[in-house]
Formats: structure tokens, C-alpha cells, sequence
């Protein structure tokens, strides 16, 4: 084991005090971390730090012994990225610990220049691989969090919505790439099932482009909600897309096909034994006789 680490094992309490005091003045995010959650982040990396097997070396990095450590730099830059820190703030959290080795790493040297000179570069060394690694799992953490909204968003942008009893319609709005047409799919399936409907309406009205690509997964998805026993009807077929699909030589012609959600609504009411009709307007005299008085 280094000199300096014996150093910071025996002055735990003091190089915690003084990085506390840094990182209140200089790196903290009031709006986004307390001074108690920082003071508890602070003292628990410290302790990783102190609390290595006895053969474990500031040099090597990649040793067994500061796996504990790495594991919690990795959570904390997750759930810094989670907060709204940028990687440069959660880099600088664990980079503010240097003056406080660079000083401790000057006593324990005594007055031997070269030894003090040794220490202080195992100790910046040292602290640039925590900031790597830190920097390193706020970007792995930080694209988890953007796949997990994507995924979320792509959820919420699919609803299905039940415009009467035995009929579904599925708006869609966007793009439409593989993996949100997935997301439909299983969207649409289970909601045929859930609502036991026999009619399926896919409105394509917000969907920029109609191209072969999205073409083939809306025949996917008309396929398998046939597949589950309900009648898909393809509504918000625009001039542009209906010309687009001609010049593609795309096959429709197994799919009913509406210009308007209204219409291909409608299509599935009579399918269904239904029917629309307007009221007449009741007289008052009616009214008056068909309350008795």
C-alpha cells in the first residue's frame, strides 16, 4: 500500500471536511443536490476509497480491489444525469478531492521534494481515472435515461382509443420505424383483446409520408390484428399518399381504405348492424304529452 493512501486512511475525517467545504463553494448545484446529500455522497466515495483490501494500489486502477468503488461512481453519475447535472458537474464533484490529496500527499512526504513530487502525481493520476469513469457512466446513464423517455414516448404516442362497443381506432401521428411499430402492434393487439372488438381502424391522417418501409409495417399490423379476429379499416389515405402509393406499386387491395377517420367510421358501424341517424326535433307539444300533463 502507498504512503499516501496510508495517509488518507489515517486522515479520513479531515480530507472529507476539506473536500466538503470545495465542493459546497465551488461545484454545487443548490437547485438540483442539499448540502446533507452532498455531505453523504462525499463521505461514502471517501470510505470506498479507504476501504480497500490491503494490497490494493492508487496505481492500479483496474485492480479487484476498487470494483466497490467503481460501482458507486457509476450509480452516482446515473442518478446525476437522472437530475440534470451536466457531465462536466459530475466530473467536477469527484475532481475537487485533488487539493486535498496534493496537501495531504505534501505531509506525508515531509520535506523530500521528490517523494512529495511522486505522491502528488500517483494522486492526480489517480483522481483523473475517477473522473474518466465517472464521465464515462454519466454518458452510459444518461443514454438510459433518453431510451427509457423514447420508450415512453413511443407508448404514449400510440393510443388506443375505443370509439364504441366492438371498435377501436388507433391515430397515429409521425414516422413509423420498426421499433414504434412494435410498440403499435402490441398497442393495437391487446386492445382488440381487452375490448373483445371485432373492428380495427388505423388512421394514418399524421403520418407525414406513406413510403414502402411504413407501408410494410402498417400491413404488418393490419395482418395481425386480423390474425386476432378483427377487421382492419385504413383511414387518412390523403391525395399525396394515395398518389405516393400508386408509384410504389404498393398492394392495398386486400385493405379497406377510408379518406376520413369519419368515414371509415361509419363503414364500421354498418359492419357491425348498426347505424347512425339524425333526430328529428321534438315539437313542444310532443314533449308536453309525453309527460302526461
Amino acid at each position: 500500500m502507498s504512503k499516501l493512501l496510508s495517509a488518507i486512511q489515517q486522515n479520513q475525517e479531515s480530507v472529507l471536511n476539506d473536500w466538503v467545504q470545495r465542493l459546497k463553494t465551488a461545484t454545487r448545484r443548490r437547485d438540483l443536490i442539499g448540502s446533507r446529500e452532498l455531505e453523504v455522497e462525499a463521505a461514502e466515495l471517501l470510505s470506498a476509497i479507504v476501504n480497500v483490501p490491503p494490497s490494493t494500489t492508487l496505481e492500479d486502477f483496474n485492480g479487484a480491489g476498487w470494483e466497490p468503488l467503481k460501482e458507486m461512481l457509476a450509480n452516482l453519475s446515473i442518478s446525476r444525469a437522472s437530475l440534470g447535472f451536466t457531465p462536466s458537474e459530475t466530473a467536477v464533484f469527484v475532481v475537487s478531492i485533488k487539493p486535498s490529496l496534493f496537501s495531504l500527499a505534501r505531509q506525508s512526504a515531509g520535506g523530500n521534494t521528490d517523494e512529495a513530487f511522486e505522491e502528488i502525481s500517483v494522486a492526480n493520476e489517480f483522481v483523473d481515472k475517477l473522473a474518466l469513469f465517472t464521465t464515462d457512466s454519466y454518458i452510459h446513464g444518461r443514454d438510459q435515461v433518453i431510451t427509457r423517455q423514447q420508450e415512453e414516448m413511443l407508448e404514449l404516442s400510440t393510443p388506443v382509443v375505443t370509439l364504441w362497443d366492438g371498435i377501436v381506432a388507433l391515430p397515429l401521428i409521425g414516422t413509423l420505424d420498426s421499433a414504434r411499430t412494435q410498440v403499435v402492434m402490441e398497442s393495437l393487439l391487446q386492445a382488440i383483446v381487452s375490448t373483445n372488438s371485432r373492428f380495427a381502424i388505423i388512421d394514418i391522417t399524421g403520418v407525414p409520408t406513406v413510403d414502402t418501409l411504413v407501408a410494410q409495417h402498417l400491413l404488418k399490423t393490419i395482418t395481425a390484428a386480423r390474425l386476432m379476429g378483427a377487421e382492419c379499416i385504413l383511414s387518412g389515405i390523403r391525395p399525396q399518399i394515395a398518389q405516393t402509393i400508386v408509384h410504389l406499386g404498393i398492394n392495398l387491395e386486400d385493405v379497406i381504405t377510408k379518406s376520413k377517420l369519419s368515414d371509415a367510421f361509419r363503414l364500421a358501424l354498418e359492419r357491425s348492424g348498426r347505424k347512425v341517424v339524425r333526430m328529428e326535433k321534438t315539437t313542444e307539444s310532443s314533449l308536453t304529452n309525453s309527460r302526461g300533463i
